[in-house]
């Protein structure tokens, strides 16, 4: 059982390496929309606020640029998740790797 969830984990793993040679251009943040005057909501303009080696960002984003950095952050979003998955299947395939050798030792 151990042997067949290790080759799942290896095949996930490659999926997720590949998803990652496909993403574009990304960065971090949030993208608002704020107002010069907020209480009458006169003077929009889009905002975005990020926070990258521990400093904290925020940029001016002209309204043209919104659907492209929109986009950005999408990916980031989803690169992070990618990441993360494979940090945990990495984590697992390592501790049922340790779990057969012990296994095989011992058997």
């Amino acid at each position: 059982m151990s042997k067949k969830r290790m080759d799942q984990i290896e095949q996930r793993i490659a999926r997720i390496k590949e998803a990652l040679g496909q993403i574009g251009p990304m960065r971090p943040g949030s993208l608002t929309r704020q107002y010069r005057n907020p209480k009458e909501r006169v003077g929009a303009y889009w905002q975005i606020s990020y926070t990258r080696q521990m400093k904290s960002h925020t940029e001016y984003v002209r309204s043209e640029w919104q659907p492209d950095i929109r986009k950005q952050i999408t990916t980031y979003k989803r690169f992070t998740r990618l990441i993360e998955q494979w940090i945990d299947l990495s984590i697992e395939h390592s501790k049922l790797r340790m779990q057969i050798a012990k296994q095989e030792r011992s058997g």
